[in-house]
């Protein structure tokens, strides 16, 4: 017996909120090149079948795999003060073999 996997119903809205920004670094661009991935910043409660979906539905890419990693904010001093940096939640949204995402922007 084989399971089919049919493609989940989001609420478009919360698709367009789940993408924060991409994460444009040194790491991120070094990760694109190697293995066709893309990073982005997203929400906190973000799973990744809805990060999939949200890739898919903006940039109409097909998505290969997502893996997220979870990123604890420092604590930084300020003078007197002590400060936190919010914590982070980075999805590598890898895609399909062929497929291309250029959110740069420069003409190819």
């Amino acid at each position: 017996m084989s399971q089919t996997m049919k493609p989940a119903k989001f609420d478009e809205g919360r698709l367009m909120q789940v993408l924060v920004a991409p994460i444009v670094s040194e790491k991120a661009t070094m990760v694109a090149e190697k293995s066709n991935a893309v990073t982005f910043k997203v929400l906190q409660d973000a799973t990744k079948f809805e990060i999939k979906a949200a890739v898919e539905m903006m940039f109409k890419v097909d998505v290969k795999g997502v893996s997220v990693v979870n990123t604890k904010g420092k604590t930084k001093r300020f003078g007197k003060s002590v400060g936190r940096r919010d914590n982070v939640r980075k999805a590598y949204v890898t895609l399909q073999p062929g497929q291309e995402l250029n959110i740069g922007g420069e003409a190819a």
